[in-house]
């Protein structure tokens, strides 16, 4: 069995894509998913399964949209993937410390998970709307955002759309919770 993360894209933001989390897990339960357990109500559930990453996304979608009436994008991380999204940060402690004391309106450290690694030409839209407010670094299917300020005002995380294909984005807060509820979890890929 390896574990998952799935981030659900959209869901319980601004009264729009409801889903309970009782109501997901049980529907998870039921398509065959094991341990299944979330986390806050944005949509993060961590389980486990034997089949791969493109099986799991697909099935997931679907019983969401079957369900639900919703289409969802859904991203995955195994545990070991999401052990190196959290290991490999490219900003310091103190780097994100300081982007957090210029924003006065909350979170300033955020992670982009793409399903499938952003194209070179793709990424490359970004650089223009990166600079002294919004930084962001690539790595694999994952983009970091450094932010000095709300991501609601941010020029870079509006434009995040330039890159095609499903994503969706979660602070490092969240990041970090989740990877800590996957560790309890053995064995470990």
């Amino acid at each position: 069995m390896t574990i998952y993360t799935a981030l659900l894209r959209g869901i319980n933001v601004g009264g729009k894509n409801k889903i309970k989390m009782a109501e997901l897990r049980q529907l998870l339960e039921e398509a065959g998913l094991t341990r299944v357990e979330t986390y806050i109500q944005s949509g993060n559930v961590i389980f486990e399964a034997e089949d791969g990453e493109e099986k799991l996304k697909e099935k997931i979608e679907n019983k969401i949209r079957e369900k639900f009436g919703l289409s969802v994008s859904v991203i995955l991380r195994t545990s070991g993937q999401l052990e190196q999204i959290i290991r490999n940060c490219p900003y310091t402690e103190r780097e994100r410390m300081e982007a957090e004391a210029l924003n006065s309106e909350g979170e300033s450290f955020y992670v982009c998970l793409f399903h499938q690694a952003p194209l070179e030409t793709e990424a490359e839209r970004l650089k223009p709307f990166a600079g002294e407010f919004d930084d962001y670094r690539i790595q694999g299917r994952d983009i970091y955002l450094l932010l000095r300020h709300s991501i609601r005002n941010s020029k870079l995380a509006a434009k995040l759309s330039l890159i095609g294909g499903p994503a969706t984005v979660r602070n490092w807060k969240t990041m970090e919770k989740l990877y800590s509820l996957v560790l309890y979890r053995a064995p470990r890929e």
